[in-house]
């Protein structure tokens, strides 16, 4: 439902649904009583105050009187009024700040009647930091903090990888931190292996090193010709000077810069900034593709799978995904499409406000241009290719796995668990699943063990009491939120790290909640701990194993693998920000703006509390009070 032009309101069909349709329908009738005719959000709401789904509307009133048009809507939309008990809406001033509420409250809502573009990842960026007499090059992730120019997005962290150190090659900036930089006494490795000037020891003045900035600064802007020109320039001149080793520094400089340009696929220099988006759409399925190229320069792609209807107009779909990905990043000033989007001139003038200068949304037929869409239309293609073959591998381990455990039917849902400790101290559990499409990492949990928690006391190191409370945590959830077991969210299959002990603690969990049906297999490591003589456990059953080279096994040591990771990772960090974060936090009156200063400033608690009064007082945001109190509270007798 993209127009707003629709039959009088007045005049429905509703009457000629079925009842689970015209219960909806009323719901929206006596929500158009008083409804605005001006712009503005909607959002359809099921009976446990769910969103069903989210609309932006030119006028309110005549876009949700169209969903009383039984007749006319496709069975998507049906289902959706049927399911709808209250209507919810955001009046706006105008279509513009409609379209960009739209967009944020369907990424924040997943709503289950809209497209959806499911990304969890962020993307890399190359930062210059200006926060510095010498300035530092670095990756960045995240929320721009720091005072510097910041290039990308780059499509992976390998991509991001591969340029910086290239950059550093060309360029011989400083990648370390302020604070390594201030403690450095003399030249670390990336001197010696010619990748940084060394300013930190005076190996370089600074104005000297201003210039390598400008140089590097230019060269990601888009003007490589112009570095690539000046480094050719000084090679010549010092090797008609006979400086043969000087000419072969820049000779290497080039040709580091030649090496980013040519991992970078196709460069189409008139393009400028620009993202070319291209969707191929076969089967009721849409594979879109994202390649982003700055400076004319390609600095990657990267592949989505929308979640959509297979009914839905390719256009819309294609719409839809561009207000939820550029929801949280900034629009370049060209915004390349393989097909129009209903609403063009609309989505220019969201994504525009949101960039703070002018977007250009625009359907190339000819030129570079062009070129550059049908390169990203092929990747689609293929991409969609790749996805449909590695579902039906998929398809197939999952069924073996149906073989394997005797389940009445491939697994739709399969939850991993495990948990992490050191000597029973910082235990954590964690949870993975997987699923058709792989590895399902919003669905992730972590659970921090409790002494006292449900499912009986925990003692340091008792792994099956910390299995039995992470289940009985898990489950008693599930129970609550999803008692008939029909939202998706219960498994078909739960796999434990461990073997009978930890069986029978999940049994146990499980039983106690009064839950039965779960298919439960535990996965104890073969002898010596050996990969592939993995030994399977389950109630009913022998122990057994499955045959080394079994595509089943490798599957289930995968899923194994994958929960073991990240029980580890989170312990990890658990650990970590309780290290790092314990001397700074018993400081009274040292909020986290304070700690973040004092930690950026010297590196460590560790530094902090050696640190003199005087270095203290230096720190931004410190004053001399708040330095005596952090000096004595390290420096106490006693």
């Amino acid at each position: 439902m993209t127009g707003d032009s629709a039959p009088d309101p007045h005049v429905t069909d509703e009457e000629d649904g079925p009842a689970s349709f015209r219960a909806g329908a009323a719901v929206l009738r006596a929500a158009l009583a008083d409804m605005s005719s001006g712009p503005g959000v909607y959002r359809m709401l099921d009976a446990e105050g769910e969103a069903l789904y989210v609309g932006k509307a030119r006028s309110l009133r005549r876009r949700v009187a169209q969903y009383l048009q039984w007749s006319r809507l496709p069975l998507r939309l049906q289902r959706m009024v049927a399911g709808t008990r209250r209507v919810e809406i955001v009046v706006t001033h105008t279509e513009v700040e409609a379209l960009l509420l739209e967009s944020n409250l369907i990424k924040r809502l997943m709503p289950r009647f809209n497209v959806l573009l499911r990304d969890d990842k962020s993307f890399p960026y190359i930062a210059l930091l200006d926060d510095h007499a010498f300035p530092q090059i670095a990756k960045h992730r995240g929320a721009r903090v720091r005072k510097g120019a910041y290039f990308g997005p780059f499509a992976s962290a390998g991509a991001v990888n591969q340029t910086l150190t290239a950059m550093q090659r060309a360029f011989l900036l400083r990648s370390c931190s302020d604070a390594v930089f201030s403690n450095r006494t003399r030249p670390c490795l990336l001197f010696q292996i010619k990748r940084c000037s060394a300013p930190c020891v005076g190996r370089i003045g600074e104005a000297e090193y201003a210039g390598l900035v400008a140089e590097a600064r230019a060269f990601l802007s888009g003007r490589s010709r112009e570095a690539q020109e000046g480094f050719a320039a000084r090679m010549q001149q010092a090797a008609d000077a006979l400086d043969f080793e000087t000419a072969a520094l820049y000779r290497d400089r080039i040709r580091a810069l030649t090496q980013v340009q040519s991992r970078q696929d196709i460069n189409i220099e008139s393009i400028g900034d620009a993202d070319v988006v291209a969707l191929h759409h076969e089967g009721g399925v849409a594979s879109i593709q994202v390649f982003f190229f700055r400076g004319g320069r390609n600095c990657g792609n990267r592949p989505y799978f929308p979640r959509h209807d297979r009914a839905d107009d390719p256009g819309e779909i294609l719409g839809a995904f561009l207000g939820q990905f550029y929801d949280d990043k900034p629009p370049p000033g060209l915004v390349l499409l393989s097909a129009d989007v209903p609403e063009r001139e609309l989505l220019a003038e969201a994504l525009s406000a949101r960039a703070g200068h002018r977007v250009d949304v625009h359907v190339p037929e000819r030129g570079d241009k062009r070129k550059a869409v049908e390169h990203a239309l092929a990747n689609a293609r293929e991409a969609l290719v790749r996805r449909r073959v590695d579902d039906a591998r998929q398809a197939e381990l999952l069924a073996g796995v149906a073989a394997a455990f005797g389940l009445p039917a491939a697994p739709e849902r399969i939850e991993v668990y495990d948990n992490s400790h050191i000597m029973g101290r910082e235990a954590v559990g964690a949870m993975v699943v997987a699923g058709p499409a792989g590895f399902m990492k919003p669905a992730y949990r972590k659970f921090n063990i409790r002494p006292d928690g449900p499912g009986g006391p925990v003692v340091a190191g008792d792994d099956y009491a910390m299995m039995r409370q992470v289940l009985s945590r898990r489950f008693a959830r599930a129970l609550r939120d999803d008692p008939g077991r029909d939202e998706g969210t219960w498994p078909d299959l739960v796999l434990l790290d461990g073997g009978a002990g930890q069986l029978e603690a999940a049994h146990a969990a499980l039983a106690e909640l009064g839950i039965e049906g779960l298919a439960l297999v535990g996965v104890a490591k073969g002898p010596d701990r050996d990969a592939g003589r993995e030994r399977f456990f389950m109630r009913g059953r022998d122990p057994f194993q499955l045959p080394p080279g079994d595509p089943v096994l490798f599957f289930l040591q995968r899923l194994r693998d994958e929960a073991h990771r990240f029980a580890i990772g989170t312990h990890r960090a658990r650990r970590s920000a309780l290290i790092q974060g314990s001397a700074l936090d018993e400081v009274p009156g040292i909020g986290p703006r304070r700690k973040k200063a004092l930690l950026l400033h010297f590196g460590s608690a560790r530094a902090v509390a050696r640190a003199g009064l005087a270095d203290l007082e230096a720190v931004n945001g410190i004053d001399r009070a708040t330095a005596r109190k952090i000096y004595d509270h390290f420096n106490a007798p006693g």
